[in-house]
Order: C-alpha cells, then structure tokens, then sequence
C-alpha cells in the first residue's frame, strides 16, 4: 500500500489550531483579569504601567496571530519546527499569566505585584524578542531580508530594555519604557504588517 503524502499546506491549518488554542488561552487570561477589575474596581488599586503591559502583550497576541500566516510559505514541517512555534505561543501564554494572577491576596496592589514579578515578566518579553527573530528566520531568508537591518537594531535595543526593566523599579523608567513600547509596536505593526503578502 503506498503512503499518501502530506503536503505542507496541509499540515498548516492544524499547526494554526494548536497556536490558537494557545494564544486563545492567553487572550481569555488578559480579558478574564480586565474583565474582574471591572466587576471589582476597588478591591485592588490599578496601575496604569501594569494595564499598559495588558494593552501591550494583548496586541502582541492578536499580531502574533496575524504575523503566523506567514508560516504558509513553510514548504517542509519538522517536528522541530512545530515544537518551536508552540512553545513562541506558550512564552506569550505566560506572560498572559503573569500579568494576571490566579491569586492577588499576597500583594496591595496591582502596582506592588507588578514590581513584584518584573524579573520574570522582562525576562519572558526578552525571550519574545529573540524568539522573534527565530521565528522570521523559519519562513525564510526572503521574509528575514524584509526585516534584517530593524531586527538588528531593535532586538538588542529592547532586550537591554527589558533586562534594566527587570532590575529597576523606577515607575519613572517603567512609564517611559511601556508607552514607548507601545508606540514602536504600533509602527511596526502599520509599517511591515498592515498587509499580509
């Protein structure tokens, strides 16, 4: 009996289910945490950095999505490959998790958790960042080209960003660094991303 074979295309809807499933679990996390500080708006105090990473790693979820397509042009799947993209989906996850806990009862304020869990934050948007690059480089050296001299500068620029972010608690330097963050991905998304080609 000869194997039928698969072929990429095929392979690719069900790799897209699996990452949505993954990035759904962390867009419910974000919407379910914003969902309770409206259903309990006083029960602890808010803090625009922490609501601002929310917006932040809420649109990183949704382009990620987007940005995904780009895996259709993939002409060969290995395992590998697969392992890789699930576990990118599975770092935003987390950072999902971390902005919103499953308890806030050891800590004042969203303000205090935030301080609190920086480290572990930054350090999971620094991962992002380089998994990024990664991931462009898998849909081929075309698709890279597109993007090289920015990836050059921004991936160092805001993985140094994210490493000061997890040793400082300056509010000063946090504010700074999430409305900037915000602005840039912004522009990246319009600029490199507006259209799918």
């Amino acid at each position: 009996m000869q194997q039928q074979v698969i072929s990429a295309h095929d392979i690719f809807p069900h790799i897209r289910i699996v990452m949505g499933m993954v990035i759904g679990l962390g867009v419910t996390r974000l919407l379910s945490g914003v969902a309770r500080i409206v259903q309990h708006p006083t029960q602890y105090r808010l803090y625009a950095v922490h609501l601002a990473w929310v917006a932040s790693v809420l649109l990183a979820l949704v382009h990620f999505w987007w940005w995904e397509f780009g895996l259709y042009q993939i002409d060969s799947w290995t395992f590998g490959t697969y392992a890789f993209i699930v576990s990118y989906a599975i770092v935003l996850f987390l950072l999902c998790a971390l902005l919103f806990p499953d308890s806030m009862r050891d800590y004042a304020s969203y303000e205090d958790y935030f301080y609190a869990r920086r480290a572990w934050f930054f350090g999971l948007l620094a991962a992002t960042y380089l998994l990024d690059v990664v991931d462009t480089l898998i849909k081929g050296e075309a698709h890279f080209a597109r993007f090289a001299l920015e990836y050059l500068i921004r991936t160092p620029v805001l993985v140094m960003l994210c490493i000061v972010a997890a040793r400082t608690a300056s509010p000063r330097f946090h504010t700074v660094f999430v409305a900037a963050t915000l602005i840039y991905q912004l522009s990246w998304i319009f600029r490199l991303f507006d259209t799918l080609s």
